[in-house]
């Protein structure tokens, strides 16, 4: 019989992980699932587990989202870091301090958008974000990008910022909707782009509403499973984990029964929680997911 210890351990080591935030640079705030975390510790091979919400990052840290997944970062300096679908996101460095953050983040893969808050332009920082090949030098900035095989597009919303690709003079943007491009190796002049195609563009790293999404502090439940079996349980875990959602295994006592629970966490609504119980009920051997609060 396999043991819910090692499960009951990795949820203890991520809620610790998540009461860290305060010493670390960067935190999960929301993940429109699937998405997931590959992590290196101590050594051992990497681990690749699901992302959920409040979860600290740290450097060398890879995030990844699946189809129709959305994922939003904030870094301890103020900003925001948000990935669309199907995306890739390194975190090469990440150096929270009072005096200076430094952060270099590399988007491998997908649209991705890093927003200033107010709060943080005043705040002293060292940021950069490569895509692909071409690097962003952010400075109190609003941006959007996306890296696919042949194309790299960095486009200015606001602020300032310089871009530039090896063996190449950079480039300083900072009129609202500048776009520099970058295809087949080749780089192009740098234009503007409608305001239409710029909405779009931005729509693709939106968390979208009604479709399920998990945030930092939601008291909403979807418990896709009750079972009297520890192995049914962890058979349903397990599926729903690899999948890319971040589902939780609890034991509980039932009138005086024992039963073995699978959870996912974190819904800030119960219609949030609805839309994800729908999208899963069937798959993965959760027949008829529950809302709970």
């Amino acid at each position: 019989m396999r043991s819910l210890l090692p499960c009951l351990l990795s949820a203890i080591a991520l809620l610790a992980s998540g009461q860290a935030g305060a010493q670390s640079g960067a935190m999960i705030e929301g993940v429109q699932m699937p998405a997931w975390i590959e992590r290196n510790e101590g050594g051992a091979a990497p681990r690749r587990i699901p992302v959920s919400p409040g979860i600290a990052l740290k450097a060398g840290d890879t995030l990844s989202t699946g189809p129709g997944s959305r994922l939003l970062v904030k870094l301890s300096e103020g900003s925001l870091v948000k990935l669309g679908e199907n995306a890739s996101l390194q975190l090469n460095e990440l150096e929270p301090s009072d005096s200076l953050f430094k952060a270099a983040l590399g988007v491998l893969q997908g649209a991705f958008r890093f927003t200033t808050a107010a709060v943080a332009k005043n705040r002293r920082r060292d940021i950069t974000i490569g895509v692909a090949t071409v690097t962003a030098g952010i400075r109190g900035t609003d941006l959007w990008g996306k890296s696919s095989p042949d194309k790299q597009i960095v486009c200015l919303i606001e602020g300032k910022v310089e871009v530039g690709a090896p063996g190449e003079a950079p480039v300083e943007m900072d009129q609202p909707r500048q776009f520099y491009q970058r295809e087949k190796g080749t780089t192009a002049p740098v234009g503007i782009v409608e305001a239409a195609q710029l909405a779009e563009w931005a729509r693709e790293t939106e968390i979208e509403a009604g479709k399920g999404a998990t945030r930092r502090g939601g008291k909403w439940n979807v418990d896709l499973l009750s079972a009297d079996s520890q192995n049914v349980a962890l058979g349903v875990y397990e599926q729903v984990r690899a999948a890319g959602y971040a589902a939780e295994i609890f034991p509980v006592l039932k009138e005086e029964k024992r039963l073995y629970l699978v959870r996912i966490r974190n819904l800030p609504s119960k219609k949030e929680a609805q839309a994800l119980a729908a999208q899963l009920r069937g798959k993965y051997g959760a027949a008829e997911p529950k809302v709970s609060s």
